[in-house]
């Protein structure tokens, strides 16, 4: 990956909906040669995909919970968070938790209601989040 590479990638992280006429501007190329440049950053999995940033909270869910999860269920705890929607996140760790689940939801009794439903897999620890001064970075 030279530095061509990477200036197109700081770009696409900035705004994926660049076109390639604009985004060849901003890296010196013409759009034709931008163009194949990012279907080979695709290809080789550079680019995972591109997706839109939504508000949670213009989306009327306010409340996003950190929930530390310490199970020996592993595979039935993913399980279970794949099977609901308000999990935006699911790690699994190292250490003393199994799992780290970000929670988007609308309220703190339907968090409540996750932490109830999910206590069969083992012991969580929930932090709720107050700010984000750091949202989203850019690889560099």
């Amino acid at each position: 990956m030279d530095q061509v590479d990477r200036g197109i990638l700081k770009e696409l992280q900035e705004n994926a909906r660049i076109s390639m006429t604009e985004l060849g501007q901003r890296i010196g190329l013409t759009a034709p040669a931008t163009a194949e440049r990012v279907k080979k950053l695709e290809e080789r999995g550079v680019i995972e995909a591109y997706r839109a940033n939504l508000s949670a909270e213009a989306l009327n869910k306010s409340v996003t919970a950190f929930i530390l999860f310490e199970t020996e269920r592993c595979h039935a705890f993913a399980e279970f968070c794949k099977e609901h929607p308000e999990v935006m996140e699911c790690h699994r760790l190292a250490g003393q938790y199994s799992y780290l689940v970000k929670l988007v939801t609308d309220s703190v009794r339907t968090l409540e209601q996750f932490i109830d439903a999910a206590m069969p897999y083992g012991k969580s620890s929930t932090h709720i989040q107050l700010s984000s001064p750091v949202a989203h970075r850019s690889f560099g």
